[in-house]
C-alpha cells in the first residue's frame, strides 16, 4: 500500500512542504543500511551531537550521530578512519540537504564482532545491568585492594607503581587470570568470584579489573556476558580499567566505576588516601605555623620579663658598655671622616697645585684648620668623658651601700620601717640596725632627745649579719 501523499502537479507547494514530502519519501523507500566509507569534517557539538562526512573516491554524504548514540560508541571517532555505519537515509528539511541519521558505528572489517558487542550491550542494557542506581560508591579508605588481571600484564605493573606512589601502606592482593585467549572470560569470572569469596578474609574493600590496551579482538574477553553478570553480582565495588581511554568494553558499562586506564583505576581506588594526605599536610603546616607563632610570642614575653628583672647596677654597666661602644664608633667615625677629608684635601691640593703651583698661604690655612679640627674633636671627646665620669660618680653617691661603707647604719623597727626619730619607738621595742657587713638587733632601753637624737640600746643576742 502506498502511503505517500497525493500531489496535484497544478497546485503550488511551499519549500518546507516539498522538503517534508522528500524526507518522508526517503525514509519510507530506503531502510536502515550499512554504509562504508572514510570519515572527514568531524565536528563534536557542545550539545553532544556529532556531525561528519562519509566519503569514498567518487561521492560523499553528510551524517548526523545524536548524543544518545554517540555516548555508547566503543571507540573515539577521528578523521581519516574507515567506518561502517548503520544509518537511515533522510533529509534535513531546513536546508534541503540529504543526510544519514546514524544508529551505530563500527570499524571497517569488524562487522560481525562489533555486531555481537552491540547486541550484548543492548541486551544487558535492556535488563538493567547498566542502571546507574545499581552503581555502588567506592570506599574512601579501603583496607586492601584486590586486582584481577594477568601476573605478566603491564597493567599490573602500572597499578603497583600507582599504589606505591599514592598509598604505599595499602595491601594489594592479586587474583591471577589470563586477560586474552581461549578460556580467558571464564577464568576472569572465576578469579573475580574467588576475590569476592575471600573478600572478608583478605579484607579487600574494592576490586580492580584491569588490562592494557589492544584491538577489539584483544579486549574481547571483557565483552563476555557471564563475566558481566559476575561483575554485577560482586560483593565489593568493581573498577573496570580495560584498555586505553578510547577503548570501551562491556565490563566498563556494568562495573561500578569505569577508569580510562589501569593507572587511573588505581588512582580512583586510592583517592581518599591522597586527599587525606594532602589534608594532613595542610594541617601540619598550619600546626607548625601556629606553634612557631606561640613560641615566638612566648620568647618575646620572656625577653620583656628578663629586661624588667635586670639590676640597676647591671643596667648602668650595660649603659656604660654601650657608651664605650658608641665612643669607640665615634672615634672610628671621626677617624674615618678625618681620613676621608684628608684624602680629599690632598686630592684637592694636588689638583690645585697642578693648576696653580704656588699656594703656600692656602696650604698653611688648611693645616691650621686641620689642627683646629683635631683640637675640637679632642676637646669634645674629653668633655663627654668627663661628663660620663661625673654621672657615674653622682650615681655612686646615691648608692645606699656607699653610705653604709662610710660608717652609717640604717635603723628599722620590728615592722621593717626606717626610724628617723627616737620618738618613733617606745622603750623596750626591738630594733634592727643594718651595717655595711651584716646587721644588729637591739632593744631600746632609753631615749635621749636633743641635737644628738641618740637612743641607748643593748644587744639582745649575738650579731646577726644578713
Amino acid at each position: 500500500m502506498d502511503d505517500s501523499p497525493r500531489i496535484d502537479p497544478g497546485t503550488p507547494v511551499s519549500v518546507s512542504a516539498l522538503n517534508r514530502m522528500a524526507r518522508q519519501a526517503l525514509e519510507q523507500r530506503l531502510p536502515l543500511l550499512w554504509i562504508t566509507g572514510e570519515i572527514s569534517n568531524l565536528v563534536r557539538a557542545a550539545s553532544g551531537h556529532m556531525y561528519f562526512t562519509l566519503k569514498d573516491d567518487r561521492a560523499q554524504v553528510r551524517c548526523t550521530l545524536w548524543r544518545g548514540k554517540a555516548q555508547l560508541l566503543p571507540f573515539r571517532l577521528e578523521n581519516g578512519q574507515q567506518l561502517e555505519v548503520r544509518a537511515l537515509p533522510s533529509l534535513y528539511e531546513a536546508r534541503g540537504e540529504f543526510q544519514l541519521n546514524v544508529e551505530t558505528v563500527r570499524r571497517a572489517g569488524l562487522g560481525s564482532l562489533f555486531e555481537a558487542f552491540v547486541r550484548l550491550r543492548e541486551q544487558l542494557q535492556g535488563e538493567g545491568l547498566f542502571d546507574p542506581a545499581l552503581k555502588r560508591p567506592l570506599p574512601r579508605y579501603p583496607r586492601a585492594i584486590g586486582v584481577v588481571t594477568s601476573p605478566q600484564a603491564a597493567a599490573l605493573r602500572d597499578v603497583v607503581a600507582a599504589l606505591r606512589r599514592r598509598a604505599p601502606g595499602v595491601p594489594l592482593i592479586l587474583y591471577p587470570a589470563p586477560v586474552q585467549g581461549d578460556g580467558a572470560p571464564a577464568r576472569l569470572a572465576a578469579a573475580l568470584q574467588r576475590a569476592c569469596a575471600r573478600a572478608e578474609e583478605d579484607q579487600i574493600d574494592v576490586i580492580l579489573l584491569v588490562r592494557g590496551g589492544g584491538s577489539l579482538e584483544d579486549l574481547w574477553a571483557f565483552n563476555d556476558e557471564a563475566l558481566a553478570r559476575v561483575i554485577r553480582a560482586a560483593s565489593r565495588p568493581v573498577i573496570s580499567g580495560v584498555g586505553h581511554e578510547s577503548d570501551v568494553s562491556i565490563s566498563d558499562f556494568v562495573a561500578d566505576v569505569r577508569a580510562a586506564t589501569p593507572t587511573a583505576a588505581a588512582e580512583l581506588a586510592t583517592q581518599g588516601y591522597v586527599e587525606l594526605a594532602a589534608r594532613l599536610d595542610t594541617l601540619q603546616r598550619g600546626l607548625d605555623a601556629a606553634l612557631a607563632q606561640r613560641l615566638n610570642a612566648a620568647a618575646q614575653r620572656l625577653d620583656r620579663a628578663a629586661l624588667r628583672l635586670i639590676h640597676p647596677a647591671q643596667r648602668i654597666a650595660r649603659s656604660r658598655e654601650r657608651l664605650d661602644g658608641l665612643a669607640h664608633r665615634l672615634d672610628r667615625g671621626i677617624a674615618l671622616r678625618l681620613s676621608q677629608h684628608k684624602g680629599q684635601s690632598e686630592q684637592l691640593a694636588w689638583r690645585l697645585a697642578a693648576r696653580r703651583p704656588r699656594l703656600d698661604a692656602a696650604a698653611e690655612e688648611l693645616r691650621q684648620l686641620h689642627s683646629r679640627l683635631d683640637t675640637a674633636v679632642t676637646r669634645t671627646q674629653t668633655g663627654r668623658r668627663q661628663r660620663l665620669d661625673a654621672i657615674g660618680a653622682a650615681l655612686a653617691h646615691l648608692d645606699p651601700h656607699g653610705v653604709l661603707a662610710r660608717g652609717y647604719g640604717i635603723v628599722r623597727d620590728a615592722q621593717g620601717r626606717i626610724i628617723r626619730n627616737p620618738a618613733q619607738v617606745p622603750i623596750g621595742s626591738a630594733i634592727r640596725i643594718a651595717l655595711q657587713h651584716g646587721s644588729l638587733e637591739a632593744d631600746v632601753t632609753g631615749q635621749v632627745t636633743g641635737d644628738t637624737s641618740a637612743g641607748e640600746a643593748h644587744l639582745s643576742g649575738p650579731r646577726n649579719p644578713d
